[in-house]
């Protein structure tokens, strides 16, 4: 399923068996696979950890990232367990800046912060909420922690089809001095292309991009994407 700007009222269902697509994206190339549990972002606790342990099983040599619901450090456990590498903590690590840093620094390289904003100020519970500060206020001093990145969201070009915010994603890099994965936007090569231009004098910056409804509609080819940024 993908939403447009997070709204659970105008999502797309692309699939009903998440675990065969997995294993499409999989034999289309993909290197990582991210997940996220929309109805456990929502709820605040995971809701589908057992579809996505199987998720996991299908990729099975490809990390896979996974976000929603993860608030307490029995959650990464778990998931951390069946073989995810890549925890996203969002709501839980805006609100509890504490625990960001006691599981990061738990579990070096393996926890991402997941950023999202809206008019650059950071939302939280599945996006329903402004968390009143912004995403460059908030990345100040994350540079100390062993992150494995962040994943940076535009929630107002997320499913929509427009592009990247690239300025917006380039300045929070540099601001967090930490590895970005840019989300929201993408739509084509030419996204992908500018993405790359942006972070050119610092390519160490730059994790990757996160793209959904373009590689399910069809305007983006996963292996054409992949091989442009590695370029």
């Amino acid at each position: 399923m993908r939403l447009r700007q997070g709204r659970m009222d105008d999502s797309t269902v692309f699939s009903k068996d998440p675990v065969a697509m997995a294993l499409h994206w999989k034999s289309q190339g993909a290197r990582r696979l991210h997940i996220v549990d929309l109805d456990g972002a929502f709820a605040g606790v995971p809701r589908n950890g057992e579809l996505i342990r199987d998720m996991v099983s299908a990729m099975g040599n490809v990390p896979v990232q996974v976000g929603g619901g993860i608030r307490i450090k029995q959650i990464i456990d778990a998931y951390l367990e069946a073989g995810v590498q890549g925890l996203i903590l969002g709501t839980k690590a805006v609100e509890e800046p504490a625990f960001l840093q006691n599981m990061a620094r738990q579990y070096p390289g393996k926890i991402i912060l997941g950023l999202d904003a809206r008019g650059g100020v950071v939302a939280t519970e599945g996006w329903d909420k402004d968390a009143g500060i912004t995403a460059l206020e908030f990345v100040q001093g994350l540079a100390e922690l062993p992150l494995a990145g962040i994943v940076y969201t535009d929630i107002d070009r997320d499913g929509m089809m427009q592009g990247l915010n690239v300025e917006a994603t380039l300045a929070l890099a540099k601001a967090a001095g930490l590895p970005v994965i840019a989300s929201g936007g993408v739509t084509e090569l030419t996204d992908l292309a500018a993405l790359k231009a942006a972070f050119a004098d610092s390519p160490e910056l730059l994790f990757g991009a996160i793209t959904g409804r373009a590689i399910y509609e069809g305007t983006l080819d996963v292996g054409q994407g992949q091989a442009l940024l590695d370029a």
